[in-house]
């Protein structure tokens, strides 16, 4: 198993960013699958997740910005980010767990800065 996430980068306060991450390996539609993120200095948090039947679930702070979604075909899930806050500024990695084995994929780094 693979994941692949891309899309990160510097944007302004208030602006959007769309990450994504490919797997391969296995089927999205029977993995739930999740967006980490870890700021300097600071713990993981768990920002959002998906599972295999598309319910999602958001950390507070991502409440009403971000949204997670799937593209079963291409086997790819997203986050998209909007309202940009500079407390957001972190590496992001998608994960998911499957056979009782965590993967990750290499992080992508979103700086939100004026």
């Amino acid at each position: 198993v693979q994941l692949q996430a891309s899309g990160g980068g510097l944007v302004q306060p208030g602006g959007s960013l769309r990450l994504s991450c490919a797997v391969s390996g296995t089927s999205l539609s029977s993995n739930a699958i999740d967006w980490y993120r870890q700021a300097p200095g600071k713990q993981p948090e768990l920002v959002a997740f998906i599972t295999s039947r598309g319910r999602t679930e958001y950390v507070d702070s991502a409440k009403g910005r971000f949204t997670i979604s799937r593209d079963n075909a291409k086997n790819t899930v997203y986050l998209q980010m909007n309202s940009l806050k500079s407390e957001d500024t972190a590496v992001y990695y998608c994960h998911l767990v499957k056979d009782s084995r965590p993967y990750w994929g290499k992080g992508t780094l979103v700086t939100v800065s004026s």
